[in-house]
């Protein structure tokens, strides 16, 4: 893998789907996942096999049809889970095991009951026997975030020396700030034996709304691998979302970091997922939002307008949305309305639209937003001759 490539790990099938009231069937599973694999994505969790008779076959089915990225099953460290993972993943061209466990002292002392020592022998003894099953066996530390760094560092040397080709450095609680999680990527790769070896991955929550930020700050530090989700879904406040860091580093060349991600199959995907899980986008939410690239202050409008560039740092069509919008609202100035009407087929002078501007501020006032049967309204009750435009 090129130096500067990130891969993406997409866990919409798995952690995303983990929101409340999102639950899909293997038949709707096998549509994102052909989506997902057509979008580019490097890896797709596909589910967590023992949770479920439904998982365990979802995950089969998928390893079946997915032609290009590796299909990967979550485990926790428990011998059961890995056999049962491995069996849902036989058919998978590029199979991966995800398994591991929390590291940080509140899981240790609160979930587990055990010592630090001991929870490092059982992330051993799973991804050894993980190993056995498949060659691609990734580790995650639970709550490394919160885990101490030196011991994170003992965590991980161990794995790797187990046999591990990925360590999952997760963000759980999404208590992070991105200084605090780029210097614990970069303390791992400075101070981990066979640290060059494996890929480290990012996997961050956004309950701070720092999920993005987080992950851009791992790979600026080393990390190779984010994990991710489309629309950025998932647990609580969700995960990083897929379409936010694709387009940052894309965004951003001089990091000289990558993705294999068709761009111009986001919106779309974007769409796919909202529809199955039955998950509003927000229209605030950053690429792929209703209003991502929709414009309704005047002085905004002039300017994209006049250069699309003054007011967007993303062409629309780079992520699959046909066009800006220009939205008319009681805040629209005069170009933006002559933009409208033209569109509509009206051709209006100056002094035509100082005058159809008056009465559009008349009607703009008592609604939200005016559309175009509106300015055909507009139009009628203005005294003024009005070229049609051709």
């Amino acid at each position: 893998m090129s130096k500067d490539k990130v891969q993406i790990f997409d866990t919409t099938l798995r952690d995303g789907e983990q929101v409340p009231g999102c639950k899909l069937n293997t038949e709707q599973k096998l549509v994102i996942a052909r989506q997902l694999d057509y979008l580019g994505v490097d890896i797709i969790e596909a589910g967590f096999p023992v949770s479920s008779p439904g998982d365990f076959t979802s995950v089969e089915a998928i390893s079946k049809v997915v032609k290009n990225a590796t299909v990967c099953g979550l485990t926790r460290a428990v011998e059961n889970d890995i056999r049962v993972a491995a069996d849902a993943l036989k058919y998978a061209k590029r199979p991966r095991i995800h398994t591991g466990i929390g590291t940080s002292d509140s899981h240790i002392k609160y979930k587990f009951n055990s010592t630090r020592e001991k929870v490092i022998e059982r992330g051993i003894a799973a991804v050894k026997l993980a190993k056995s099953f498949v060659e691609d066996v990734e580790f995650y530390a639970e709550d490394a975030g919160r885990t101490e760094n030196e011991y994170l560092a003992r965590v991980c040397e161990a794995m790797i020396k187990a046999g591990a080709t990925v360590l999952n450095i997760p963000d759980t609680t999404g208590y992070c700030l991105p200084e605090e999680y780029g210097e614990k990527i970069k303390y791992l790769k400075e101070n981990v034996k066979g640290i060059d070896k494996v890929i480290i991955s990012c996997h961050c929550h956004n309950d701070l709304g720092l999920a993005t930020a987080n992950s851009i700050a791992g790979a600026i530090n080393g990390a190779r691998q984010i994990e991710c989700t489309i629309n950025g879904i998932g647990e609580r406040a969700g995960n990083t979302s897929l379409e936010e860091v694709v387009m940052i580093l894309r965004q951003h060349p001089y990091l000289n970091l990558n993705t294999d991600i068709n761009t111009r199959l986001l919106y779309e995907t974007s769409l796919m997922v909202s529809e199955k899980m039955g998950m509003v986008v927000q229209p605030n939410k950053a690429i792929v939002g209703a209003n991502a690239f929709a414009h309704s202050s005047g002085i905004h409008q002039d300017g994209v307008i006049k250069n699309r560039e003054t007011y967007e740092i993303i062409d629309p069509e780079e992520v699959g949305v046909t066009e800006s919008a220009i939205v008319l609202t009681a805040r629209s100035g005069r170009a933006a309305l002559a933009y409208r009407a033209k569109k509509v087929g009206y051709e209006l002078t100056k002094l035509q639209l100082d005058a159809v501007y008056q009465e559009f501020l008349k009607f703009a006032d008592r609604k939200k937003e005016v559309v175009d049967e509106d300015i055909h309204h507009i139009m009628k009750n203005v005294d003024v001759a009005v070229a049609i435009a051709v």
